[in-house]
């Protein structure tokens, strides 16, 4: 929050996107695994291992899949949402950042993320979505 008040809501978001990129490359690339073309659907075992409980417990990766040239990414207990009330409009920024730096550090590819579906919104899951970027 405190970045908030700094520089504003848009400014926040990108900076901890951008720096929780910049950890979530880091962190594979410290395991072996960047630049191994690891097809994303392959990833899972792999950040949960790295993010989760028995990594730096940042979120629990419950599960990727691929549609089409879209990867969808399901994650809960994220440490960005911790203590947010129930129909916050927040977003995890540096959990979604962290997500998309270590998926672009495994596959090879360069990808643009969102943040789609959020239990504190009503959905089921949290949901990151991540396409190619052109």
């Amino acid at each position: 929050m405190g970045v908030e008040d700094t520089l504003g809501e848009q400014g926040a978001r990108v900076v901890l996107c951008a720096a929780g990129r910049k950890r979530g490359k880091d962190l594979v690339n410290a395991l072996g695994l960047g630049g191994k073309d690891i097809a994303p659907s392959d990833a899972t075992a792999m950040l949960e291992a790295a993010l989760g409980v028995d990594g730096t417990r940042l979120c629990t990766i419950e599960g990727i899949e691929e549609i089409g040239s879209l990867i969808r990414v399901r994650v809960s207990d994220t440490v960005c949402m911790a203590g947010e009330p129930i129909g916050t409009a927040r977003t995890c920024s540096f959990t979604l950042g962290a997500v998309h730096g270590a998926l672009e550090a495994l596959t090879g590819r360069k990808l643009r993320g969102k943040h789609t579906k959020s239990r504190w919104r009503g959905e089921t899951d949290d949901i990151f979505e991540f396409k190619d970027r052109l």
